[in-house]
């Protein structure tokens, strides 16, 4: 059986996990929460070190509850999360509005920091491209 960095078993069919596009919508436009994953270093620029929160689906698990339970323990965040990419997908990908005064509350095991960001920005940071994919579905529905 597969299993996450930290040991955890990955369910066996798809959507093997899900990321979650947080955004906010404030004075000066919309913003969107990029994490920087701790394991390579806080100066480590390349793929895979800005992500959305996201992380595997464990078996069983329903991929919703997947969602809400990631958003929750990388990012300290409950919020309704709502699946906007094709069902038949290997990896689900939600959107979840924040409010303007929520604080993010980072899993220091997994991420040193965290920034809120343009719609072009998380498109940039977020590398390889299919890591960013989630922002173009949520910019076409938010923006």
């Amino acid at each position: 059986m597969r299993q996450t960095w930290d040991g955890n078993p990955i369910a066996p069919e798809p959507p093997y996990g899900a990321s979650i596009i947080v955004y906010r919508v404030m004075a000066h436009g919309t913003e969107y929460l990029v994490l920087h994953r701790a394991q390579r270093g806080p100066d480590y620029e390349g793929d895979w070190a800005w992500t959305p929160p996201g992380g595997a689906r464990y078996p069983g698990e329903a991929v919703e509850a997947c969602a809400e339970r990631e958003l929750l323990q990388e990012a300290g965040l409950g919020a309704l999360c709502r699946r906007i990419d094709d069902a038949a997908s290997d990896w689900a990908i939600f959107l979840a509005e924040a409010r303007d005064t929520s604080e993010v509350v980072l899993n220091d095991a997994e991420h040193d920091r965290f920034e809120w960001v343009t719609s072009a920005e998380a498109l940039t940071r977020c590398r390889p491209g299919h890591a960013a994919r989630g922002f173009e579905l949520a910019r076409r529905m938010v923006e």
